[in-house]
């Protein structure tokens, strides 16, 4: 039988109010169908196999319950699928706010420009590169808080399939495709991911080289999602610190600063040439 560990649900982040309306939903429910069959929280931990501390924050709607927990509540409560049902919902919760946020952001866009500095952008990594990226952090985070990041960002890869198609434009910085995070496999295995991309039409990837005089990048990373009404909207780490602007002056500084690097950076074919040498000298 198994406490609430992080293989088995999330908890609930402070300030997401949508996560906790949902989990709180989930959680009256649960109770509802567990005292309708007579049943005491450790008496439905123990049919479902978990443990009663699990019952008890799911029924309190703090955490955030795994597709297995929602089907064994199911069959053991005999609710004819409806804790199944809510897996869509409680699927979509499971990523943290603010990923949800820019996931949004994404699916909306059909055009997107960003330069990365650092590491690669997020709808660039592998999952073990993701995976290695975010256990560095420091102070070291939980392993279900990992998790969570990781399928958070895989669930945005879904941007490569619309159709139709958007337009995807990135610029690297050389020191990101050179970084061996992980050791050299995970690398290699990252960089043939990157040539791959880089052969979809609405792809294009662009290295900015290190030995580069002029650079107009020098404030940080930023990005711009353009959307199909218009509108857009943009972030700069040397603006607003980072957080989305849509204003137009402040768009505009953005935009001129991603155009100029992108004429300064290697062209998207000379970019995927790059890659393959740095791929090479692995």
């Amino acid at each position: 039988m198994t406490e609430a560990t992080g293989s088995d649900g999330w908890e609930i982040e402070p300030g997401d109010e949508q996560g906790a309306a949902v989990v709180a939903l989930v959680g009256r429910l649960l109770r509802a169908r567990r005292e309708a069959a007579g049943l005491k929280a450790p008496e439905l931990g123990s049919a479902m196999g978990y443990g009663e501390g699990i019952i008890y924050k799911v029924e309190a709607g703090a955490r955030i319950p795994r597709p297995e927990f929602l089907d064994k509540a199911d069959e053991v409560l005999k609710t004819g699928g409806l804790f199944g049902d809510m897996k869509p919902a409680v699927a979509e919760i499971r990523y943290p706010k603010k990923v949800r946020d820019i996931a949004g952001m994404e699916a909306k866009a059909v055009e997107l420009t960003a330069y990365w500095n650092h590491n690669l952008h997020g709808l660039l990594q592998t999952a073990e590169y993701a995976q290695a990226l975010i256990s560095m952090w420091r102070p070291a985070l939980a392993p279900e808080t990992i998790e969570r990041g990781v399928a958070g960002r895989a669930a945005r890869k879904s941007v490569f399939e619309r159709d139709p198609a958007p337009s995807l434009s990135f610029i690297q910085e050389e020191v990101t495709l050179r970084r061996p995070i992980e050791g050299k496999m995970v690398l290699r295995r990252q960089l043939e991911h990157l040539l791959e991309l880089g052969q979809l039409r609405h792809v294009e990837i662009q290295v900015m080289p290190t030995a580069r005089e002029d650079h107009a990048g020098m404030s940080g990373e930023m990005e711009v999602l353009k959307f199909r009404d218009g509108t857009a909207i943009g972030r700069c780490h040397g603006l607003c610190a980072g957080r989305p602007v849509s204003d137009l002056k402040q768009l505009r500084v953005i935009e001129l600063r991603c155009g100029i690097i992108r004429a300064q950076a290697l062209t998207p074919e000379e970019s995927l040439a790059f890659i393959e040498q740095v791929l090479g000298e692995l």
